[in-house]
């Protein structure tokens, strides 16, 4: 069946999406005029970080401020960049670089590392199985920029998975390795790690980072809690 397209009904639900804005501006205005860290912070916030370092992190946070509340938004970098563009979310925690001309901190940075059940050579990488696993394209580019100017074939990639942590259980149980940030299996000692280098012999890095825009810093919700981030050590977390 043809698909229909209804200029009302669009119209209705831009209008309402605007009046929802426009509300939680004045909320946000009420809030600060008060003088006190209170209201909702809207975060956006990459996969790894939302089940790893995201639920500490808002805990430590909400003991010092306990009138705050979160609304948070998870997925990969690519959809926490285009939120924070769109003003959609008042911070966005990223992984990798992203065209932005507005305020960014850097939090950390990784390795970018074979995880293995077993010790290998790299020479027989090419023949060993791989568990690969869907990423934003930064990664994948990463990944496959040093993999094919290191080798001449595809690798054997016999088992893909959704996430990055289904990823790292398939290695744990001897499928076979990956390719990932090593904050992702620094806490299994019993597999196997090699960092990757470019062709100068530098080791390849992934960083994170905390966008926001400068603007926000007024409301006092924002600005506390990136005060407060800054405090932190979040790779340690």
């Amino acid at each position: 069946m043809p698909k229909h397209s209804y200029p009302e009904g669009e119209k209705l639900a831009e209008h309402a999406k605007n009046m929802l804005k426009e509300q939680r501006k004045i909320e946000e205005k009420l809030n600060n005029m008060r003088n006190q860290v209170a209201g909702t912070l809207r975060v956006g916030v990459s996969n790894f970080l939302a089940l790893n370092k995201m639920p500490k992190l808002l805990r430590l946070f909400k003991q010092e401020y306990p009138n705050v509340e979160f609304q948070v938004v998870s997925g990969w970098s690519s959809e926490m960049h285009r939120l924070i563009l769109n003003n959609d979310v008042h911070i966005s925690f990223i992984k990798g670089d992203y065209p932005w001309k507005e305020q960014k901190e850097l939090l950390y940075e990784e390795n970018i590392c074979v995880a293995s059940p077993w010790d290998f050579e790299w020479e027989t990488l090419p023949s060993l199985p791989r568990i690969d696993y869907f990423t934003d394209e930064r990664m994948k580019d990463i990944v496959d920029r040093w993999w094919y100017n290191n080798y001449n074939q595809s690798p054997y990639i016999n088992i893909q998975v959704n996430q990055v942590e289904t990823c790292k259980e398939m290695v744990i149980n001897g499928l076979g390795y990956a390719i990932l940030a090593d904050l992702v299996v620094r806490p299994n000692p019993e597999l196997i790690t090699k960092p990757l280098y470019n062709h100068v012999g530098d080791p390849i890095t992934r960083k994170t980072w905390m966008y926001y825009h400068e603007e926000t810093l007024k409301m006092n919700i924002v600005n506390a809690f990136i005060s407060f981030i800054r405090t932190l050590d979040v790779k340690g977390l």
